[in-house]
Parts: C-alpha cells; structure tokens; sequence
C-alpha cells in the first residue's frame, strides 16, 4: 500500500514542500529512515537526523527551517508529533480494513452477517450466529451456535467464540483468546474422584471492550460471565466462571481471577494478580502488580502485598522486612548485653 507525500499532506492539512509525487509505504524512526518510508521530526534531539534520513518523507513542524541541504521531502504541519499520531491510526486501520469471503471457510446457511463481512480462510461459523455490520473475522477462527457479535466487531487469526456468547459493538478480540469455555467446575465424589458439573451459562460482553492475546472468559455455571463496557483485559489472562468485571477498569497480562467474583468500576489491576473466588471489590480499585487478593475490598482502596493491604502500610512495612538481618542481629545484641547485666547483678 503506497502514498504519496501530497496524499499525505491532505489527510495531514499540511504543506508539502520538495517532490508531492514522492511515494512511502512503510514508517520509520528518523534515524533509520531508508528509501520508501515515512518519518518525523518533533524532537530538538533529532534534529540532526533531518540532514543524514534517507527518508523519502519526513512530517515536521511549520516553524522548521532547515539551515543545510535535505534528501527528504517535507511535510509541514501545525503539530509533527500529533500528525505523526493520527497517520499512524490511518495506517493502522487501512492495514485491517478487508472485506469479503476467503475460501475454504465455513459460514452455515442459518446464520446471518450485515454488510462488509470480512471472513478469513479456514474460519467456521456456525448455526444461527448473528454477525453486525463492518465485523471482520481473521483466518483460523471458531464462532459457535447462536453466538451473536455487534457491529464493528474485530476477532483475530485463531481466536475462539464458543456457543451462546454475546458480543456487543467495537469489540477486539486478539489472536488466540478463548471466549466461552467451560468454566473450572468439578465435585468430589466419596472415592476421591471428581465429577464435571454442567456448565450452561454463557460469556456477555458490552461494547468497546479489547480482549488481549491467548485470554480466556469462562462460560458461567448457571446465568452469566458479564464483561461490562469500556473493559480492557491484557494477554494471558484467566476470567473465572461467573465472573462480573465493571466498567472501564483495565486488568495486565497474567492475572487470574476465581470464579463469582465481582470487580467495580474504573479499576485497575496490574500483572500477576491472582484474585481468590466468591468476592467483590470495589469501584475504583488500585492493586498493585504480583498481588494476592482473598478478601472483599471496600471503593477506592490501593493494594499491594500478598495477602494484600493497604499500599501505604506495604511500603512503610517493606523498608523494615529488608532491613530484618540488620534488626535481628541488633535484637540479639540487645539480648546480649540485657543478658550480660543481669549476670553481672547476680555475680
């Protein structure tokens, strides 16, 4: 996919100045600008790179006045840095803006997609899925029965949808993540034995939520997995059965939450916090990375700790647990010379 610096500059409102016929098609730092790339210049610090980037465009400021001779051609903005910003977002969504229907793939004749479908190869939809409009579907991918996605919804390469899942619009959901599963549900029998308990539920999730790399959503045992609006979910995570996390609160890679647990709104949880089961947490929650959660947490606290409790007092308690070689040999010091006193009162 090629531009030219005056296609550019109209997406940008900029001016352009050297070749308007120049052509990119890939982006590049300005030190490593090479022929057929895209840079910018926003930073004093790079300045010198201007005069050495085999760039064929590089974006910069209105007020830039070069004082020596340039290979690249120029694009004048308002702002170099939040053009650079908003031609990456362009480049970004004309890079995933396919359409159509690749071959072999599977879509089943009981289900129903809206207009511009974009369905990669080796993908399987089955019965009575309901697909919205603009919903692009990368190759490799498992919708199950009577799954329904929203508009502008985008599932990468791999990715698994299981039966009776509910998406809403403006959701993605990266390669390799597992929406639906069954949930962690077995019982033990008298001889030590476990057997599965059914799991019927299903996994809903509201609109503008991201879904990262290899996550896994648990189906509810009975009812419903809810993943609210705005939610942001890193790679690598485990969502239990019955889970319920609220609005807009971000969770990092590698956090594992139990089963029935209920986490509110605006919260954010760092990498490797595991979260025990059959709890609720509170609104605006901070927990901080490597924690470990296994009691109800009230609005507005900050976390940290395994088990966890107030950031303050971790921190303030922190100082003194690496300093405890040096307090228990003062301790034992101390017993010396009590010990030694109350021996020299007795002799």
């Amino acid at each position: 996919m090629k531009f030219t610096a005056e296609q550019i500059a109209g997406i940008l409102e900029g001016e352009v100045v050297g070749n308007p016929n120049a052509e990119v098609y890939k982006l590049s730092k300005i030190e490593e600008g090479s022929e057929g790339s895209l840079t910018f210049l926003a930073n004093p610090k790079y300045l010198n790179y201007i005069y050495t980037t085999q760039a064929t465009i590089t974006i910069v400021n209105n007020t830039f006045v070069p004082d020596g001779e340039l290979a690249t051609t120029l694009i004048k903005v308002e702002d170099a840095y939040l053009s650079f910003s908003k031609l990456l977002e362009f480049y970004d969504q004309a890079k995933v803006n396919k359409s159509g229907i690749e071959q072999p793939s599977f879509i089943s004749e009981k289900s129903k997609y809206g207009e511009n479908l974009y369905l990669g190869s080796f993908s399987y939809i089955s019965d009575n899925v309901v697909l919205g409009d603009n919903v692009k579907i990368y190759p490799n991918c498992f919708i199950g029965e009577n799954v329904v996605l929203g508009n502008n919804v985008t599932i990468f390469a791999g990715a698994k949808v299981h039966s009776e899942t509910i998406i809403g619009n403006n959701c993605v959901i990266y390669s390799g993540a597992i929406i639906g599963a069954d949930g962690f549900g077995f019982a033990p029998n008298p001889d030590g034995t476990f057997s599965k308990i059914p799991q019927i539920g299903n996994v809903i999730i509201e609109d503008n939520v991201d879904i990262g790399a290899n996550t896994t959503i648990d189906k509810a045992t009975m009812g419903s997995t809810i993943i609210r609006k705005g939610v942001k979910l890193d790679n690598q995570i485990q969502i239990g059965h019955n889970v319920e996390i609220g609005e807009n609160t971000v969770i990092a890679a590698q956090t594992g939450i139990a089963g029935s647990t209920k986490i509110g709104k605006n919260g954010m949880i760092g990498g490797q916090v595991g979260i025990a089961g059959h709890l609720t947490i509170g609104n605006n929650v901070r927990i901080q990375a490597q924690s470990g959660v296994g009691r109800n947490i009230k609005n507005n606290e900050v976390l940290q700790g395994s088990p966890t409790f107030g950031y303050n007092d971790f921190s303030k308690s922190y100082i003194h647990f690496k300093n405890l070689p040096k307090i228990v040999t003062e301790i034992e010091e101390l017993k010396r010379q009590i010990l030694n006193q109350k021996n020299g009162k007795n002799g």
